[in-house]
C-alpha cells in the first residue's frame, strides 16, 4: 500500500508499506476520505511541537474508511461498511492519536469492537461529508465542555473548520445566536453562508460589532455585550485577552485551539469578574454520537466547508493549501 509519512518539517514521503494483515480479531480498512487537520499543517510547517504526530511514522487521524476485510471473530460489520476510526482507540495504542494512518491506503483496527474502535456511518451522511467526523468531534467536546443552556449566546474566535464545527454544535446545543470572529475574509463568508453571524476582528471593532449583534450586559468595569459562552478555537493568545476583557460577569470560555507556549493570567480579575476558563482537548464517545446527530439532520450544508480535494500522491500540496486562510478552509485527501 501506498502511505504518506511524516520525516519532519517540509518533509513528507509517499512509500511503499506492505498492507497489513488482518487477524481473526481485527479489521482492515481503506480509506475513502481524510482531512487535513490544522496540527498536520503545523507540524508540516514548523515541526511537532505540541501535536502528537512522531517523525518517521504515517499520520493523518481524521478520516472515513470502508471495511476492507475482516477477521472471522469479528461481529457487527460486513465488507464494504463505512465507519469512522476513533483515533485514540483505532491502532490500539492511544499515543497514536496523530499518527493513524488517514494519509495511507490501509490502516489496521486490532480487536475490534464495534462502536468502541470503529463507529459504522449512516446512510443519511455523505462520504465526504463523514471524513470530517473526527474534527466535528473535538469541536463538539468543545462546544459541550462550555455547559451551553438554550437561549445562551456565544462567540466563536476562529472560522476554520473546528471553529466552524464548533458554532454548528453550539447551535444544536441550542444556543440562541452564535458569531465567528476571524480575520480571513474568505473563511468568514463560508461561516455566513452557514447562517452564522461573523466579524473580521482586524477590519471591524469587534466590541462594537458584538454589541450591536447580542445586545447589552454587564462586566465588572462597565458596559459589555451579552455573551455567555466564548470559544477559543485559534491557538492565538490574544483571544484570550479579549474574552478577560470583555467578557460579562458569569461567562465562561473554552480553550481547544492549541497553545504553543504559556500565557499569563489576571487573576483577581477572574476571580473578581466570575470567569470561567476552560479546556478542552480531544473528545468522548457521547461526542461520536452527537456528532452523527448533527450529521444525519442536515441543518447544516457541512460538505460546503470542504474547499479542496487532492489525490494522496498530491498530499504536500494539500497541506500547504490548507495553510492558505484566504483561500482555503477544509483540505482533504480522495482516494
Amino acid at each position: 500500500m501506498k502511505a504518506a509519512v511524516y520525516n519532519g518539517p517540509k518533509d513528507v514521503t509517499i512509500v511503499e508499506l506492505e498492507t497489513p494483515a488482518c487477524g481473526d480479531n481485527d479489521v482492515l480498512l481503506k480509506n475513502l476520505y481524510a482531512s487535513v487537520c490544522g496540527s498536520d499543517v503545523s507540524a508540516y510547517h514548523h515541526g511537532p511541537r505540541a501535536h502528537r504526530i512522531t517523525p518517521g511514522s504515517e499520520f493523518g487521524h481524521e478520516m472515513v474508511s470502508e471495511v476492507a476485510a475482516k477477521g472471522k471473530n469479528v461481529t457487527g460489520l460486513e465488507v464494504g461498511d463505512r465507519v469512522y476510526p476513533y483515533p485514540v482507540l483505532a491502532a490500539g495504542d492511544s499515543s497514536r492519536a496523530g499518527t493513524l494512518g488517514g494519509f495511507s491506503e490501509y490502516i489496521l483496527v486490532p480487536d475490534c469492537e464495534v462502536g468502541k474502535q470503529v463507529h459504522p456511518v449512516s446512510d443519511k451522511i455523505t462520504t465526504k461529508t463523514a471524513g470530517l467526523i473526527e474534527p466535528f468531534t473535538v469541536a463538539t467536546h468543545a462546544a459541550r465542555r462550555a455547559g451551553p443552556k438554550k437561549g445562551e449566546n456565544a462567540l466563536v474566535f476562529g472560522a476554520g473548520t473546528i471553529g466552524i464545527a464548533a458554532a454548528i454544535a453550539l447551535k444544536h446545543f441550542g444556543c440562541a445566536t452564535v458569531m465567528l470572529a476571524d480575520l480571513s475574509d474568505f473563511r468568514l463568508r463560508k461561516a455566513a453562508e452557514l447562517g452564522f453571524e461573523t466579524c473580521n476582528s482586524g477590519t471591524q471593532d469587534l466590541a462594537a460589532k458584538s454589541a450591536e449583534v447580542f445586545g447589552p450586559a454587564r462586566t465588572i468595569s462597565g458596559s459589555t455585550a451579552d455573551i455567555d459562552i466564548f470559544i477559543e478555537a485559534t491557538g492565538a493568545g490574544a483571544p484570550v485577552d479579549t474574552y478577560l476583557s470583555m467578557g460579562k460577569v458569569f461567562s465562561r470560555m473554552v480553550v481547544v485551539g492549541v497553545h504553543q507556549t504559556p500565557r499569563p493570567i489576571d487573576l483577581a480579575k477572574l476571580a473578581y469578574s466570575q470567569h470561567s476558563v476552560i479546556g478542552s482537548g480531544g473528545y468522548q464517545p457521547e461526542d461520536v454520537h452527537t456528532v452523527m446527530q448533527i450529521m444525519e439532520s442536515g441543518t447544516f450544508d457541512i460538505e460546503s466547508i470542504i474547499t479542496h480535494e487532492f489525490q494522496q500522491a498530491d498530499i504536500v500540496r494539500a497541506i500547504e493549501t490548507a495553510h492558505d486562510v484566504n483561500s482555503a478552509l477544509n483540505v482533504v485527501i480522495k482516494y
